[in-house]
């Protein structure tokens, strides 16, 4: 890496927890020349304005989080396991395991009314994991695994829906109540599923 891909990427590490904690409208250019350490010139060189920065920690911030999901679920065998494994990541929205956050639901539900560019950003994720979801369920048959009267794409909506629910709730009422029931539901109907 050179210099300036060094100082680009640092930016980006040191904004994305910024931009996730306090939004990209709450988030300044003084915070960020404050935990990057750097001049606004600096900050500058490498991206042309707040915004062009907002879009580039947003990518960030979801690459990162796919990361981390595909990780959880690659090291686990069995459709079974890998719905597990993804519940389980998100088992204590209090300490997320993104800084401030599932970025999803940070920047979908502050990108909806303001900024198209996030907005489809944060779509497209949203139905990758669906498909990853329902891809999982679909092996899952195919192998046996499953019973083959599980309607995946719909399984899919319902489970990403109701983890990101979960994570609302539960970081709102700064308890991770809402989101144990909704894990303890979840599996009981993978549970039903598995022959």
């Amino acid at each position: 890496m050179t210099k300036a891909e060094r100082t680009r990427q640092l930016i980006l590490e040191k904004a994305a927890p910024l931009f996730n904690t306090k939004g990209v409208a709450g988030t300044s250019l003084s915070d960020i020349l404050e935990v990057t350490k750097l001049a606004k010139g600096s900050l500058y060189v490498h991206f042309e304005n707040k915004e062009d920065l907002a879009h580039e920690v947003v990518d960030y911030q979801l690459d990162r989080l796919a990361n981390v999901v595909e990780t959880a679920m690659s090291r686990k065998k069995t459709a079974k396991e890998k719905l597990f494994a993804y519940i389980d990541l998100y088992l204590d929205p209090l300490n997320p395991p993104i800084i401030g956050g599932c970025p999803l639901l940070n920047f979908g539900m502050e990108a909806d009314d303001t900024d198209e560019v996030i907005r489809k950003k944060v779509h497209q994720l949203v139905e990758k994991a669906q498909q990853n979801i329902r891809s999982i369920v679909e092996r899952g048959i195919e192998t046996g695994e499953l019973k083959s009267d599980w309607d995946a794409k719909e399984f899919a909506t319902t489970m990403f829906a109701m983890v990101e629910g979960g994570i609302m709730m539960s970081r709102i009422a700064g308890n991770n109540k809402a989101m144990q029931v909704i894990a303890r539901s979840l599996k009981n109907e993978i549970e039903e599923k598995v022959n």
